[in-house]
């Protein structure tokens, strides 16, 4: 049996659909279900029970640990704009420290999902060794609650028994009830569709002009297939990046989504909200050689072809990956 937190969300929601796929439904969902497109979500997957998250903690004694081999934790506040410090040092810190600590003294396998904005500007670098983990600077909450615990785990020992995962940008079907955190993808598809036009933030780094900030894409297919590896290796233990290897920029996705809408591109570019301007990431790029040393051979798909594939059989037909 595995266990899945935030399972009714966008990459848990993901791993499941890959899990099913191979044969696998005795799985147990961590999340709650607030909102309709999670109940979605759960439509298309099969899993044996769910359990809100707060009574997973309450009740986890009780399970059946002998049938646990598991716990792939997906599960976490995600907004990078979160301002309640205190609701994401429990949220997304103090509930992973738990669940990582429960799971060694039981001897279950424990994959947690840690975050690229954990490397801040990228002044240092975005390389995943973890000897570098206490040079990093995050530049928001969010990113401090994911690197927090990264330290924890490096502080306590730990790295060699559990795996945590910094993803880049993850995009793709599963993700429509994260509201303003959902992808540029899905945001620019509806823009251009129900505006002729795509927005994009301006610069205000003269390194880079209106549009060509650059982030690290990666298909939420090829997330999947990532982290499953750690799940069919339980001998490879440390932080991941979880990413392309590649920088795009929004002008790069922009044009993309126009083409596979078949529409001429429009961008119109808006002034940042000043709430952000200090936490922005002008550049994002995941070292992934780490990764393949340790014997992932998978080619991911190019920023044309998943947006391609995301717009094509997902978003214009409004279906999700099960479906």
């Amino acid at each position: 049996m595995i266990v899945i937190t935030g399972g009714a969300g966008f990459i848990g929601s993901a791993i499941i659909q890959e899990l099913n796929g191979r044969g696998r439904t005795d799985l147990i969902v961590v999340d709650d279900v607030d909102h309709p497109e999670k109940e979605k979500n759960l439509a298309s997957i099969k899993y044996k029970k769910i359990i809100h998250k707060e009574a997973f903690l309450e009740n986890i004694l009780n399970l059946d640990l002998k049938s646990i081999e598991a716990i792939i934790h997906m599960g976490a506040c995600s907004s990078t704009t979160e301002t309640d410090k205190d609701f994401l040092k429990k949220n997304n810190y103090e509930y992973t420290r738990y669940l990582a600590t429960y799971a060694i003294e039981k001897d279950i396998r424990f994959i947690y999902a840690s975050s690229a904005a954990t490397y801040g500007n990228g002044e240092m670098g975005y390389c995943d060794d973890e000897s570098k983990l206490h040079t990093l600077k995050p530049l928001n909450l969010y990113g401090h609650s994911k690197h927090d615990l990264d330290l924890w785990a490096k502080d306590q020992g730990i790295l060699n028994r559990i795996v945590g995962l910094k993803y880049f940008n993850i995009f793709g079907p599963n993700e429509y009830h994260k509201e303003n955190m959902q992808s540029m993808v899905r945001k620019g598809f509806l823009q251009a569709r129900d505006k002729n036009k795509i927005r994009l933030f301006k610069s205000y780094n003269r390194k880079y002009n209106d549009g060509d900030q650059e982030r690290d894409f990666l298909y939420i297919k090829d997330a999947v297939k990532m982290t499953l590896f750690f799940l069919d290796h339980p001998d490879i233990n440390g932080i991941f990046n979880i990413g392309s290897g590649q920088a795009r920029n929004w002008n790069d996705l922009a044009q993309n989504i126009f083409k596979a809408m078949g529409r001429e591109p429009t961008i119109e570019y808006i002034p940042m909200p000043k709430a952000i301007i200090s936490q922005y990431q002008y550049h994002t790029c995941a070292e992934v050689n780490k990764i393949k040393n340790f014997g992932y051979t998978q080619t991911v798909m190019s920023l044309e072809e998943s947006v391609s594939d995301y717009i094509e059989n997902y978003l214009v037909p409004n279906r999700r990956l099960a479906s």
